[in-house]
């Protein structure tokens, strides 16, 4: 085991399953003691029994992250339980792929609520044990969508522009009180809903084969190599990284 989170408690909302999964692992493997935050229990409660196996803590709190009460609960379940929170991965997100035309307003209020609402409510739930301690770091998912824009994804694509300037606000009010707030912004990620947006995305049109992705990003993106950013922007090597946009996309964006 590592120690880039060793005396940390951290907690990753979305932390059940794919690149959430992948941090839930990965920060405890590095020392962290994790709190897994998803609104699937059974997945929860997996990936924090798998870390318990390799001998990490890990407490799983299940929660909707678009809906107030339950986070506030279940963040102070997690301040109950270990005292504090050092780390903030904000990951829990979802997608909708459908004409511009034919999103329809709950499609619309629906996305706005899972992929930033729900910033909002874990941050501001986490924050003020942070700010106490004079000491905190946030990692937000945000993606190459918030930058490049992709038909059929109008809606995420919007959710994740929200991400990105979330991010950098939160860095910028509470830099002079111990805080950073970072964005890691994948390009296309082989988990589960990475594989149903490809999918998506191809039913309607968009070329977004395998020739598609290798010119674009040179292969699919896998979870351990966002999660690897993540721990990054969390840990004290990136202490004077602040505000940042850190895309784990190949080139994808830089072409």
């Amino acid at each position: 085991m590592g120690e880039r989170l060793k005396n940390k408690v951290a907690l990753v909302s979305g932390g059940a399953t794919g690149v959430g999964g992948a941090a839930s692992r990965l920060f405890a493997s590095e020392g962290a003691r994790m709190v897994v935050l998803d609104i699937n229990a059974s997945a929860a409660e997996a990936t924090a029994q798998a870390i318990r196996a390799q001998g990490g803590e890990a407490l799983c709190v299940v929660a909707d992250v678009s809906q107030a009460a339950q986070v506030d609960a279940a963040v102070a379940t997690a301040l109950q339980h270990f005292g504090r929170i050092d780390v903030l991965f904000n990951h829990a997100g979802s997608i909708v792929v459908k004409p511009f035309l034919e999103t329809t307003e709950d499609d619309w209020d629906h996305l706005m609520a899972v992929n930033v609402k729900s910033m909002y409510l874990v941050t501001r739930a986490v924050l003020p044990g942070m700010l106490a301690q004079g000491k905190g770091a946030i990692v937000c998912t945000s993606s190459i969508s918030a930058v490049a824009g992709t038909p059929m994804e109008v809606l995420y694509d919007t959710t994740k522009g929200a991400c990105h300037m979330f991010a950098r606000a939160i860095a910028v009010e509470y830099r002079d009180r111990g805080i950073r707030c970072n964005a890691v912004c994948p390009g296309f990620v082989r988990t589960p809903h990475g594989m149903r947006e490809v999918e998506a995305l191809q039913k309607l049109g968009v070329d977004v084969s395998e020739a598609a992705l290798a010119a674009a990003q040179g292969r699919m993106c896998e979870p351990e190599e966002v999660a690897a950013a993540a721990l990054f922007l969390a840990s004290d090597e990136a202490s004077f990284v602040n505000g940042t946009h850190l895309f784990v996309d190949n080139g994808f964006t830089a072409v």
